[in-house]
């Protein structure tokens, strides 16, 4: 085995996808998500325990391709009549989940003995929901397109933005003082700014001739879509903003097209395919020499994300006016953290503001919530059945809001002609 990995990364990625393929086979027959099985094979094929892959950086290059081919498709389902109806809700729950987890995470874990700073950090890196792992899976049940999948995304795109604006926020902490601030908050006023004048005039006079023109060959309309996605993930990137970002406002940017269906077709199996290196390299590159004593710290902290969040989403959906089973489905996506949060205070130990036991916790806190919660989410409905009981005071005696959405969905008179086809 030493012997054929030694001739390179070729062989290392033949190593990989052949054990993920039975990895994935005896997931399949447990009926366990494939996504864990992933994460597991990072883990035993990475330095944390055997250690035989080490083109670690070719991995983490298909991992950030994979990412940025799913947010393009994300940003292609989403239109404008949806962000009108889920806008108000998404904000707010957004909003409301980073204020509730910030507040009550940072007291948590000051009273779990940390530092002042150390508490800063775990509590913002305690509100990213991992955007990726929860479209992914609501993909995967078809879910993306229900009215909790629309809001999840919605708000799970707030926590995008306050990534970035967090990110900024502590590196600014380097700097001079208040003149460092002002810098930071004016240059990003003007970034956002500017990309909404570019993506305007792009959207308006350049992108709908130009996908006309690419869509006389479907092999070229394919190399676009993905072309177009990387290109503003790069971006995105190189502006101060994130990838995720970038490759989210590109799918977006083309979801008024009339070709969005047929590119979303021709992306679903190379977006599984890639995802499969996001996920054995998030395995990969969990530290497990930093844990230490944190075990039962990150236990706490963990049950907090796992049932504070998801209460909170259902608090604020509720009193908006939507069922309790929109807002417990819509809840359940928050109920594990990012691999953003442990780049995030990744990021506090490059600037000497945390030491490695922070990374360590969080380490530890992000395997616990996205094991547990895939599993929440993929058995969401047994799971909701069980509680809906219990669940009665999070909901209005009149659901007004929902009720409405419904209303703006039914349609009018008898349909006179049913299409069969397009993509799948």
């Amino acid at each position: 085995m030493e012997a054929l990995l030694a001739h390179g990364p070729f062989a290392e990625f033949a190593l990989l996808l052949i054990v993920s393929a039975v990895v994935g086979a005896i997931a399949v027959s447990l009926r366990q998500p494939l996504l864990i099985s992933y994460i597991v094979v990072g883990i035993l094929l990475g330095p944390a325990v055997f250690g035989p892959v080490n083109a670690a950086e070719q991995i983490h290059l298909l991992a950030e391709i994979g990412v940025a081919v799913l947010l393009f498709v994300v940003g292609l389902k989403l239109d404008l009549a949806h962000i009108r109806n889920i806008g108000p809700v998404a904000l707010a729950t957004g909003l409301g989940q980073l204020t509730f987890t910030i507040v009550f995470g940072f007291a948590l874990t000051l009273l779990m003995g940390k530092s002042t700073m150390e508490a800063i950090y775990i509590a913002v890196a305690l509100t990213f929901s991992s955007t990726i792992i929860i479209v992914k899976l609501l993909s995967d049940k078809h879910e993306l397109d229900s009215l909790h999948g629309r809001i999840a995304v919605g708000f799970l795109i707030v926590q995008d933005l306050a990534v970035v604006l967090a990110m900024m926020t502590m590196s600014a902490l380097r700097g001079a003082g208040d003149a460092g601030w002002a810098e930071v908050s004016g240059s990003l006023l003007l970034r956002l700014a500017g990309a909404a004048i570019l993506m305007y005039v792009l959207m308006r006079y350049v992108l709908p001739p130009l996908v006309s023109r690419m869509a006389r060959s479907q092999e070229l309309l394919l190399i676009f879509a993905i072309a177009w996605g990387t290109g503003l993930a790069a971006l995105g990137d190189y502006i101060g903003f994130s990838k995720e970002a970038g490759a989210f406002v590109a799918g977006f940017s083309l979801a008024s097209t009339a070709y969005r269906e047929a590119m979303n077709a021709r992306l679903t199996g190379i977006r599984d395919f890639m995802l499969l290196f996001f996920f054995i390299d998030l395995g990969g590159r969990l530290d497990f020499s930093t844990l230490g004593n944190e075990i039962l710290p990150a236990i706490v902290l963990a049950l907090f994300v796992l049932i504070g969040n998801p209460l909170i989403v259902m608090a604020i959906m509720g009193y908006m006016g939507y069922r309790k089973r929109t807002g417990f489905l819509a809840g359940l996506t928050v109920a594990q953290i990012s691999e953003f949060s442990i780049v995030f205070v990744a990021m506090g130990i490059t600037l000497g503001h945390v030491g490695p036991e922070a990374l360590g916790l969080t380490t530890l806190v992000g395997l616990v919530t996205i094991m547990l919660s895939t599993y929440m989410i993929l058995f969401s409905q047994p799971l909701y059945e069980r509680l809906a009981p219990w669940l009665g005071v999070f909901e209005r005696k009149r659901p007004y809001r929902e009720l409405e959405v419904e209303a703006q969905g039914r349609p009018q008179g008898h349909p006179r002609i049913i299409i069969f086809g397009l993509g799948r």
